[in-house]
């Protein structure tokens, strides 16, 4: 598992992002991932996007083995992923938040108070309709 959570960090964009979705696949079954929060937490720091993004995704998938309720206690930072230079990582953790959202109700209000906050307007025109749309989907189903 540890040799995944490197990978991750690979230069190589395509086979990082397929070590992603297999660690994605293993939170659907097992908790195995959980031990190293800390480690995805981590990632979160990292000055390239793609890697901060990573770490967002796995830290979402893992809401639903969170009973040391680690989310909780790092919300802000890991929110803070949503602000973002780049919309399509935007799009991309918007897309995972559900998860967040399903597993940690009780985290609802300040998501939902992060996601109407966004400032949009730092997006290209083109991009800015699509977050918009991804927090208004969001927001009908909380």
């Amino acid at each position: 598992m540890k040799e995944k959570i490197e990978n991750l960090y690979n230069e190589d964009n395509n086979s990082a992002y397929k070590t992603l979705l297999e660690l994605e696949t293993v939170t659907t079954e097992s908790n195995e991932l959980y031990s190293y929060f800390n480690d995805l937490l981590k990632m979160l720091n990292n000055e390239k996007t793609f890697i901060r993004v990573r770490g967002f995704r796995l830290i979402c998938c893992l809401a639903k083995w969170d009973n040391e309720n680690k989310i909780n206690k790092n919300i802000d930072v890991i929110l803070n992923e949503l602000e973002d230079e780049k919309g399509t990582s935007v799009r991309q953790c918007l897309e995972k938040l559900n998860l967040i959202l399903m597993y940690k109700v009780e985290l609802t209000e300040v998501i939902e108070d992060k996601i109407r906050n966004l400032d949009v307007t730092k997006y290209k025109e083109s991009m800015r309709g699509l977050i918009k749309k991804d927090i208004d989907y969001i927001l009908e189903h909380l």
